[in-house]
């Protein structure tokens, strides 16, 4: 399934939507005001963006995501990785473990993921 892409102000939009259990517009216009600053219409008009896009769907004043936080994410790192690393995940490894210290959990976590993609 091809998932949308969900600009960076888009995806701080959905990160309320699923943090939150706001379900209307209206309530999810006064969070988009407390947490990020936006007016009523800017929240309504990312909604009506992110609609148009199938990123969401609306019934009345009634909100439903159609992807979840994780499939967003996947998404954009598969993007990020074709984009910038020509599809060469050994690569943007590479550049990920070489821009930031790694905990001895960070590599431990790593290393399962690994093992289990490989199973």
């Amino acid at each position: 399934m091809d998932v949308p892409k969900v600009f960076e102000s888009e995806y701080r939009f959905c990160l309320v939507m699923w943090e939150n259990e706001a379900k209307t517009m209206s309530e999810l216009a006064k969070l988009c005001r407390e947490k990020i600053g936006w007016s009523r219409t800017t929240t309504y008009t990312v909604i009506k963006r992110l609609e148009e896009r199938g990123v969401l769907k609306r019934e009345g004043s009634e909100i439903f995501p159609l992807y979840t936080k994780e499939e967003i994410q996947i998404s954009e790192v598969d993007e990020l990785i074709e984009k910038k690393f020509e599809g060469n995940l050994p690569a943007f490894i590479a550049a990920f473990s070489k821009s930031r210290k790694l905990s001895k959990k960070d590599i431990e976590d790593i290393r399962r993921l690994i093992d289990e993609a490989g199973e």
